[in-house]
């Protein structure tokens, strides 16, 4: 009997053991393989798989697993010629003491040695906590604690710690979280590769109780917009002091996003900004923590639009601060200053029925006064389409131009600019339909600002699900777009498709331009007639120094290629390589450099900010 009771445990411990090791590593063949990046169902279901069976492996999960074979940091190369003190400043109040042992225990570890650490205690009520910073500091003499007599929150604490810090440079680090072992040593090298840089921020991710490491969050490089919208940058965050101490410190009125204000007040007044793209630091996730639960802390949000207020108002910039598209995000609505007149081009050739839904939805839904709408045909053959071209002569704001050469939609656009006056230029596909009636406004808005190049909107397919969120360089070789066939209604990666944000392009399908910046730049690339003449046209803004922004709340519909077709024949598939290859000489330099506005631990062979796994660049430190 005993027998036949071992036979049988060692049987159903093989069957897990086979599950473990030969059907669980084909999950992300399933998720990936079976389940393409283009279906909208994918990533409900298996979010739903893996809330509801745990031990199923999460993608971040395989790219931890892949990281621990990499070179670990105490392999890290000989010492830098230049090596600052460090002052990590860390405010307290009433944390566990387990999670203050592990925070500071974690800036012990730093493989970095030039450090202090400047803690302030917030007139924590808990005497054994207290016993246990004193403790703390006699085990090492580059720890100080200051203990406050009064409790006056998180800024007044923050800067009761930046009082005693003595280092060149100060790092922040809240008291239950944790930092990666090589933080600081890689906050150095930068430093060293940039000794005047004045602000360091790096990706992160969260730690559940048990010590699990789960959503990273892999940021973009430094983006005005997408700071606006809500704190893409949080933490791990090294500011030079002279610099922290110019801009006031921590300010106790914004307690919650007294950090947010913070960065506003720094960004305000340096460019020497550096992202580390590694994961550097661990949000601790406990229960009534925002790490865990966004809405502990409702009082911050305000603080966040307090803030924002006063930056726009400093910066010079009229526009109201609004709650934006979720829980922690902003929405500006810029005054539009003038009125200017709005060019909306359309190419167009017969598709009188797409080219009438994309007039009427325009004319009945558009609540901005100040428009013009070209219709720029090219070659149209079919009866229908003049009779309808008769239709709206009867409208003022229609004018048509005739456009008799072979279709180009660089030629195209600069031929109808040419014969265009007013002060901007909206491109638009015939294909489109307007869905959102301020959206001219919502365009306009960061658009007439003198630092912006094109503006862009989110265009959804007629099943709702997104077409472009943004335009990010080098995914597929040359471009892509940002959140392709997500639902239109999901937040997408950490809230990027629903907040207004910089990128490298947008698309000319809806895109707004400045008409004196765009003959300045020499308008649309012509050996571009049909593919990437749009990210050219952005590229080349950035390259004068201008910025590309994506709005949320100027939404539209896109029956993408239908008036065109597609790239089904011999002729058409070796223009689009051409294309392509005048793409990457043109652009080598910026497609080897990466987007700035999209991680490079994040994939280029979907649109969908999946992980990179192959290839990883950051440093593990467990």
């Amino acid at each position: 009997m005993n027998e036949k009771k071992n036979i049988l445990r060692r049987g159903i411990s093989l069957f897990f053991r086979l599950i473990k090791v030969y059907i669980l590593p084909l999950f992300p063949f399933f998720q990936r393989i079976l389940l393409p990046a283009s279906s909208r169902w994918h990533r409900r279901i298996f979010c739903l798989l893996r809330n509801k069976f745990t031990w199923i492996p999460s993608e971040y999960d395989r790219w931890l697993k892949h990281q621990s074979t990499k070179k670990k940091v105490d392999q890290l190369p000989a010492p830098m010629s230049l090596q600052p003190l460090i002052s990590v400043i860390m405010p307290v109040y009433n944390v566990r003491p387990e999670w203050l042992r592990a925070a500071v225990d974690s800036v012990r570890k730093q493989s970095y040695g030039n450090w202090e650490l400047c803690i302030a205690d917030d007139c924590s009520t808990d005497q054994a906590l207290k016993c246990l910073l004193r403790e703390i500091a006699e085990q090492d003499e580059r720890i100080r604690v200051r203990f406050l007599e009064q409790n006056i929150g998180i800024a007044g604490a923050s800067n009761a710690a930046l009082a005693i810090a003595h280092g060149q440079f100060v790092g922040l680090l809240d008291n239950d979280d944790e930092l990666a072992d090589c933080a600081l040593w890689e906050v150095v090298q930068v430093i060293n590769r940039q000794p005047n840089i004045d602000f360091i921020y790096s990706d992160e991710d969260k730690i559940t109780e048990k010590g699990k490491r789960y959503a990273p969050f892999f940021k973009p490089d430094f983006a005005p917009d997408t700071l606006r919208s809500y704190n893409y940058i949080c933490h791990f965050t090294v500011i030079r002091q002279d610099v922290l101490t110019a801009a006031g410190g921590f300010r106790q009125d914004y307690d919650g996003s007294q950090d947010y204000d913070l960065f506003l007040r720094v960004t305000e007044r340096t460019k020497r900004i550096a992202h580390i793209p590694k994961i550097l630091y661990h949000w601790r996730s406990v229960a009534g923590s925002v790490g865990r639960d966004g809405t502990a802390k409702m009082y911050a949000y305000e603080s966040a639009k307090k803030a924002l207020a006063d930056h726009l108002q400093r910066q010079g910039h009229k526009a109201e601060v609004e709650d934006g598209l979720f829980l922690g995000s902003y929405h500006l609505k810029y005054h539009i200053e003038k009125q200017p007149e709005v060019a909306i081009i359309i190419p167009s050739r017969d598709k009188v029925s797409l080219l009438r839904q994309c007039i009427d939805s325009i004319i009945s839904k558009t609540t901005y006064p100040r428009f013009s709408i070209w219709i720029v045909d090219n070659n149209s053959r079919e009866k229908k389409t003049f009779s309808y071209y008769e239709e709206l002569k009867v409208n003022d704001r229609v004018r048509l131009i005739r456009y008799e050469k072979k279709f180009n939609f660089s030629s195209l656009n600069n031929f109808a600019v040419r014969r265009i006056r007013s002060d901007y230029l909206l491109f638009l596909n015939n294909d489109t339909e307007v869905v959102t009636p301020e959206w001219l406004e919502e365009l306009l808005g960061p658009g007439q600002r003198s630092d912006v190049g094109a503006v862009g909107c989110l265009l959804c397919y007629g099943n709702d699900t997104v077409q472009h969120g943004g335009v990010i360089v080098g995914i597929g070789g040359v471009a892509g777009h940002a959140h392709k066939h997500f639902f239109c209604s999901e937040n997408g990666y950490f809230g990027r498709l629903k907040v207004v944000q910089n990128l490298s392009a947008v698309t000319a399908a809806c895109m707004l331009v400045r008409k004196s910046l765009f003959d300045q730049v020499g308008g649309f690339t012509e050996e571009l007639s049909h593919a990437f003449n749009d990210v050219d046209l952005c590229l080349k803004m950035r390259e004068k120094g201008y910025l590309i922004v994506y709005t949320p709340f100027a939404r539209l519909y896109h029956h993408e290629s239908i008036s065109r077709g597609f790239e089904n024949s011999s002729g058409k598939r070796e223009r689009f390589v051409r294309e392509l290859r005048y793409m990457k000489d043109r652009w080598h330099d910026v497609l080897q450099q990466g987007d700035p506005y999209y991680n490079p631990n994040l994939t280029l062979m979907r649109e969908d900010f999946s992980l990179k796994i192959n290839t990883i660049t950051s440093h593990v430190e467990k």
